[in-house]
């Protein structure tokens, strides 16, 4: 048979994904494995190694990782979702849906602040998880509105998945940081859409908070716009450096540890242990991504010497001159979601962006062949939002489980996402039918 090497190779992947086995080390033990088994000659796996030293471990841009790692971090122990939280719930408390649409408005400000998943998922939860039940929300809104917003950090940049897809597809970070964030603040806008809804038609899942005297309107909006000064001082300094071309990503990633570290010292909430957890936190962060990319080069190399990207183009009928180019991006896209349920982002983008890339920049989209790519990659990051919040291995719904109260069961949780994963595909597909949507802000600020 033509393909059964590489065709082996995607079961044999599949079977060591859920053996258990550190994901790095599957990647990289199946490329191994199988050069050998296929008789590919020794040297030939010299390739992987070069490209690990001067792809990887020599790339000045993934220093950008490390850096943006520590700065969501650090503003995580900074206190300003809590003084949002409290402002914010001040100003929307009294309204239906007060506290939901607080939790949206934050994980947006967030997202373009930390860009850590697990972080501000937990943080949302232990913040307004309690508060939200005390004040009889439904749990199932209550849990997606923060698992779904929780995850925007992973499309809004500044964006730890935008820098590697960037050096992934060797294109300017810069216009992907301008290219995701109309989808991304578009798909927080569609969540505060969905919440008007209910709010309008069904306030009995989100009741207005009763609880206590509402402040003046002026004090309330004097200390919204306190809160928000520092978060927004943080999001002009690293994407404004980046877009104005004045710092690359990794000198602006460098200016925005600098500046959370600084706001955590200045909150008075830094402690020296709290440090030592954040620096340990963004060095295992760092290293499982590291990792992953060795695995990943290794067994994409052995993959496409065996025929396997032939094998996905001519799966996809890219041979075939009759094929819908978008008829190919719609399987991508629907091979990725289903992935997401079972792969994190970072397997995903290193298993399957190389190998699916060099096919989408071959089609005709009519959006100009220099465009395709940016154009793909933002889509590729809305789709993986879903992966953080689709069963069974959804990274948010776990980190939501944890810190729930035990009345609160997983079906509770999974049943509560499902609104949002179809608002998330919905983006999706609104980016798809209108491509300006992901390149109308690089062409305006870039050129």
């Amino acid at each position: 048979m033509e393909y059964f090497w590489p065709l082996l190779m995607c079961v044999a992947l599949l079977l060591g994904i859920f053996s258990g086995y550190p994901v790095a080390i599957v990647l990289a033990g199946i490329g191994v494995i199988f050069a050998f088994a296929a008789d590919v000659p020794i040297l030939f796996l010299s390739t992987g190694v070069s490209r690990t030293f001067s792809g990887i471990l020599a790339n000045w841009l993934l220093i950008a990782v490390p850096l943006f790692v520590f700065m969501g971090l650090m503003l995580e122990k900074s206190g300003i979702a809590q003084r949002l939280l409290h402002s914010l719930a001040g100003l929307l408390g009294p309204l239906p849906g007060g506290y939901a649409f607080a939790v949206a408005i934050i994980g947006i400000v967030m997202a373009a602040s930390t860009g850590i998943i697990g972080a501000s998922v937990v943080l949302m939860g232990v913040l307004a998880l309690p508060v939200m039940l005390e004040n009889k929300y439904d749990p199932k809104l209550a849990t997606g509105i923060i698992a779904s917003t929780g995850t925007l950090g992973i499309l809004i940049p500044p964006s730890i998945m935008l820098v590697i897809l960037g050096d992934t597809l060797r294109i300017s970070v810069g216009d992907l940081f301008a290219g995701a964030m109309i989808p991304g603040l578009m798909l927080g806008g569609l969540y505060i859409v969905y919440l008007i809804f209910l709010a309008i038609f069904k306030p009995e899942s989100m009741p207005p908070r009763a609880d206590r005297v509402p402040l003046p309107l002026g004090q309330v909006l004097m200390q919204l716009a306190r809160d928000l000064l520092a978060p927004m001082a943080l999001i002009l300094v690293v994407l404004g450096s980046i877009i104005a071309g004045v710092a690359t990503p990794t000198e602006a990633a460098a200016l925005g540890a600098l500046g959370a570290f600084l706001l955590a010292l200045i909150s008075r909430q830094l402690t020296w242990r709290q440090f030592l957890d954040v620096l340990n936190e963004t060095t295992r962060t760092t290293a499982m991504i590291m990792f992953v990319m060795i695995g990943a080069t290794i067994f994409s190399v052995i993959f496409r010497k065996l025929g396997g990207d032939t094998m996905i183009a001519n799966a996809l009928g890219v041979e075939d001159a009759g094929t819908n180019p978008y008829w190919v991006m719609f399987v991508i896209m629907a091979f990725v979601f289903v992935l997401g349920m079972f792969l994190d982002w970072v397997e995903i983008t290193f298993i399957v962006m190389p190998i699916v890339a060099p096919i989408i920049a071959g089609l005709d989209f009519g959006v100009g062949q220099e465009q395709v790519l940016l154009w793909f990659a933002i889509l590729f990051a809305v789709n993986l939002q879903t992966s953080f919040l689709t069963p069974p291995f959804g990274y948010a719904l776990f980190y939501i489980r944890g810190i729930a109260p035990p009345e609160i069961g997983t079906r509770v949780i999974y049943r509560g996402i499902i609104p949002f994963v179809v608002i998330q595909l919905i983006a999706l597909l609104l980016t798809i039918i209108f491509p300006q949507l992901a390149l109308w802000l690089p062409q305006v600020l870039l050129g």
